[in-house]
């Protein structure tokens, strides 16, 4: 197996280990990691809603760290913070091999989600979506990776509503059902949604009546009307009146401000409501050790602890810096709080709460663990020193060729005249600098560039240029003088013009018929053939 495909272990050292909570090597904010694209498949684990103690979906709480923190102190189920489906469709599905999560990636190389095996069991995604299509495309690009899916049919804000999305949808009761039955369908994790009631008690188990039988797995319910807020009193004899209609699993919400204030508290709203588990939000925000039967953990030590999380996992640290903040509260004026408040890094908000020294040893760690990438690198540039690959140092430049003609274009003509199938492109990604490097066999021979390039499609225009000069064939560089892939072109549009003026119907239009249009490759990238 290449190199490429073996997960960085994690350091055995034990003072290291201690220091991150028995987890692996811990990278700082902001420091590239090792990535490669996969598809992987995992086995799927049936999740069970009745009796749980879960962590809410809070918008810039609910990241990894925050959701590892309230599993540590107790939690059975926890949920991530609401992410939009049109953002989740612009990612792909990474494998982060140095902090051993997948990453959900945007364009823009922002990890919009990021998880780990710790949680793979018991994490539930949950989606903001108004459109049953994007909803199930979302789900099936994550459902490998989670325990189950949500769709957010309660949030009040406007970044959330007025995409009709959240709380807009209580008032579509087909979109929701078009939504669940759709996901639940399509997917093979169970399938829950999150409301807030409605004006009636009638028209909010009319509601959940309907969702109930699109086949969802539970259904979350947060004790107030969209309107209402946190001061405003959870109705729970509403929540109570839902539980008490419907047989799946009701999950009580709300009772934060009043009634959780401890553990104990929680099996009480339970009761209150008659709900099967109880989600709890804020007061998970303000100290998740909320979920621990023996009582809170120091705030400090609990605070400590997630800073140790968001390290390990190189949580961005102005989501760190916020996460701390809303546990401190009232402290945010001591001088804790003011350093918190200053901060501008990871290291800063360590150096805040005196954890400097963790904050060293960690980087060290880190520095051992890139040092080890970086010899890995190389090691996969020597693998592809094949002696029997014909190589030189060059690159594609497209203002060196005409418009629309390319290396590749003139190799697959050439083959085709010499009656050689056509060239196969192999192209590997280098997960460090995620630079490209491609090779392509031609009559049977291999041919590629020894310079790494930024896309795939630049590695391959590359390999065919070394393949085009050790056969002494023209390329179709501008300096070559007459192309006659233009005039070939020209030629057929000139013939595509005769036969409209004699009355024939040709909508497609000649350049996309003619023979020598280079072929597409696959467009997955493997990061190193095995």
């Amino acid at each position: 197996m290449s190199a490429f495909h073996v997960v960085v272990a994690a350091l055995s050292d034990d003072a290291a280990a201690d220091a991150l909570l028995g987890s692996p090597a811990p990278q700082s904010s902001g420091i590239a990691t090792r990535r490669r694209v996969s598809t992987e498949m995992t086995v799927n684990t049936a999740l069970c809603f009745r009796g749980k103690k879960i962590l809410a979906p809070m918008v810039r709480v609910g990241t990894l760290p925050m959701r590892l923190l309230a599993l540590d102190y107790g939690a059975d189920i926890v949920y991530c913070e609401e992410l939009i489906d049109i953002k989740m469709l612009q990612c792909k599905r990474v494998v982060n091999e140095v902090l051993e999560t997948v990453d959900f990636v945007a364009p823009n190389e922002r990890v919009v989600f990021r998880t780990c095996e710790r949680e793979r069991h018991c994490v539930v995604f949950q989606m903001g979506s108004a459109d049953a299509e994007r909803a199930l495309a979302v789900a099936k690009l994550v459902e490998n990776d989670v325990a189950g899916i949500d769709v957010n049919m309660g949030c009040p804000k406007e970044y959330s509503t007025k995409g009709g999305m959240g709380a807009a949808l209580l008032s579509d009761p087909d979109r929701i059902e078009s939504i669940l039955t759709t996901l639940v369908k399509g997917i093979c994790k169970p399938v829950t949604c999150k409301i807030r009631i409605l004006p009636s008690v009638e028209d909010t188990v009319n509601l959940v009546k309907r969702i109930e039988k699109t086949g969802v797995a539970a259904i979350a319910v947060h004790g107030r009307k969209k309107e209402e807020r946190p001061q405003h009193p959870v109705h729970c004899d509403v929540i109570k009146a839902i539980s008490e209609a419907v047989s799946i699993p009701v999950i009580a919400n709300g009772g934060s401000h009043d009634f959780i204030k401890e553990y104990t508290d929680i099996e009480t709203f339970q009761k209150g409501t008659a709900a099967s588990s109880v989600m709890i939000a804020r007061a998970a925000m303000w100290n998740p050790s909320i979920f621990r039967k023996e009582g809170f953990v120091p705030l400090k030590d609990v605070m400590q602890n997630y800073i140790k999380y968001a390290v390990r996992y190189d949580n961005h640290y102005t989501n760190t810096k916020y996460c701390l903040c809303q546990m401190l509260r009232e402290q945010l004026e001591t001088t804790q709080g003011k350093k918190l408040h200053a901060a501008q890094s990871t290291q800063e908000i360590c150096e805040a709460f005196e954890m400097a020294d963790f904050y060293e040893k960690s980087t060290a760690i880190f520095e051992a663990k890139k040092t080890s990438s970086e010899t890995e690198t190389q090691d996969e540039d020597d693998q592809l020193e094949d002696p029997d690959v014909i190589k030189m140092a060059v690159r594609f430049d497209k203002r060196e060729y005409p418009p629309q003609i390319t290396p590749k274009m003139y190799l697959l003509e050439w083959c085709r005249k010499e009656k050689h199938p056509q060239p196969v492109y192999e192209t590997v990604q280098r997960p460090l600098d995620r630079l490209f490097c491609s090779i392509v066999t031609v009559a049977e021979q291999k041919y590629r560039s020894t310079l790494w390039d930024k896309s795939k499609k630049l590695a391959e225009q590359a390999a065919a240029i070394v393949c085009l000069r050790t056969l002494g064939v023209p390329e179709g560089k501008l300096c070559e003088g007459e192309n006659h892939l233009i005039n070939k072109r020209k030629r057929e549009d000139q013939e595509h013009l005769n036969n409209r003026d004699h009355g024939e119907d040709l909508a497609e239009p000649s350049h996309k018929k003619a023979n020598f249009i280079e072929e597409t490759s696959d467009r997955n990238v493997p990061k190193m053939p095995q």
